[in-house]
């Protein structure tokens, strides 16, 4: 009872999961002209992108916290949360990918969002190749803090600024209506 009690909220995340997963796959979902069953991308490509922000402002909130405070535990939580925000955002790449390609017809289109997001992840591979060059390991973790907050702060600009601005094919960007009331139903808001 012991590790039920320490650990609760683990094997409540991992149910949490498994429900969706099972939802995501099998659960109803409204008819729409041109999206079709590849709605059910909304329960897996979305998520992977929020999860992908949230991880990279740890990052980010870890970076500024070495720099106040030079202990290498913090630039080791920042270093690990960008891997792993990283990991998110190729699968969101992925996932993103597969759905333009039933929904617009190409693998890749001309999209400020999607140009954001590549734009983004080339960002963070040079960071990684930055941390990689940089043999001093505090001169390695000053560095990378420093870039990490560049990073974020462009991340920010090319996934929620620019595309705002201008013409989108994602839902809620640029003139081109959010999924509503009429796209979603009460079972995929529960999923």
């Amino acid at each position: 009872t012991f590790i039920m009690k320490k650990n609760w909220w683990k094997i409540l995340a991992a149910l949490i999961i498994l429900y969706t997963i099972i939802a995501g796959f099998l659960f109803k979902v409204p008819a729409q002209p041109i999206l079709h069953e590849t709605i059910r991308n909304v329960y897996f490509h979305v998520p992977m992108w929020f999860a992908m922000i949230v991880i990279c402002l740890v990052s980010f909130i870890y970076s500024i916290i070495y720099l106040n405070k030079s202990t290498i535990k913090n630039d080791i939580i920042a270093a690990e949360a960008a891997h792993t925000g990283m990991l998110f955002g190729i699968l969101g790449l992925i996932t993103g990918s597969i759905w333009a390609k039933y929904t617009w017809g190409a693998w890749w289109v001309a999209d400020m969002k999607l140009n954001g997001a590549a734009a983004t992840m080339l960002i963070y591979l040079a960071y990684f190749i930055l941390r990689g060059s940089i043999e001093d390991e505090q001169k390695r973790a000053r560095i990378s803090a420093v870039y990490n907050i560049f990073a974020f702060v462009m991340l920010n600009v090319f996934i929620m600024i620019l595309p705002r601005l201008s013409d989108s094919l994602h839902p809620g960007n640029g003139g081109n209506p959010g999924f509503s009331n009429y796209d979603m139903d009460n079972t995929m808001r529960m999923v």
